[in-house]
């Protein structure tokens, strides 16, 4: 799970803001393509289908899913959050609500399955057995806690960094 998280946020959104604005961007190019929203949506897809026991279990003992599984949380992660911060800085801000809305939606979706992961009284996973120092129930919890501490911080730090951009943007409006 800390590699998961790794990857999804903290990689993908530094990549992302490396890339914000530059001639790479996908964002600056085409911005009526590219909405931050229907990103969530497919990280949310890849993010549960790879926590599906059948895929999980094929990337824990195949190396190709297991690559393929951490492309894809890449990618998506990165698009997401490409889409959340690229663009100029017109198109950036005139999506930072939407951004908002994307990373809450994304921080929800990861908080469910954080809390599944953590709070579950019983495996969800067949193929651990355990280890010297813990159980395949204590792993689970373990990964669980951290997929809610490292998804929250990021994905709350991204939303109140846009959130004060919004504001500071309009600071007379009240709405």
């Amino acid at each position: 799970m800390t590699m998961h998280m790794s990857v999804v946020a903290v990689a993908a959104p530094f990549l992302a803001i490396g890339v914000a604005g530059g001639p790479w961007d996908p964002v600056r190019r085409t911005p009526a393509l590219y909405a931050p929203l229907m990103a969530s949506l497919l990280e949310l897809a890849v993010v549960w289908i790879w926590h599906t026991p059948a895929l999980h279990q094929a990337a824990r003992n195949h190396t190709m899913a297991f690559v393929a599984e951490q492309t894809t949380f890449l990618l998506s992660g990165f698009i997401l959050w490409i889409l959340v911060f690229g663009g100029d800085s017109a198109t950036r801000a005139n999506r930072r609500g939407s951004g908002v809305v994307a990373l809450l939606l994304t921080a929800m979706h990861m908080t469910l399955l954080g809390a599944l992961l953590a709070l579950s009284p019983r495996p969800l996973y067949a193929h651990f057995h355990g280890s010297e120092t813990l159980s395949a129930l204590d792993d689970q919890h373990l990964g669980g806690a951290i997929m809610l501490i490292v998804g929250g911080v990021s994905y709350l730090a991204g939303g109140l960094w846009l959130s004060a951009r919004l504001l500071r943007r309009n600071p007379g409006r009240i709405i």
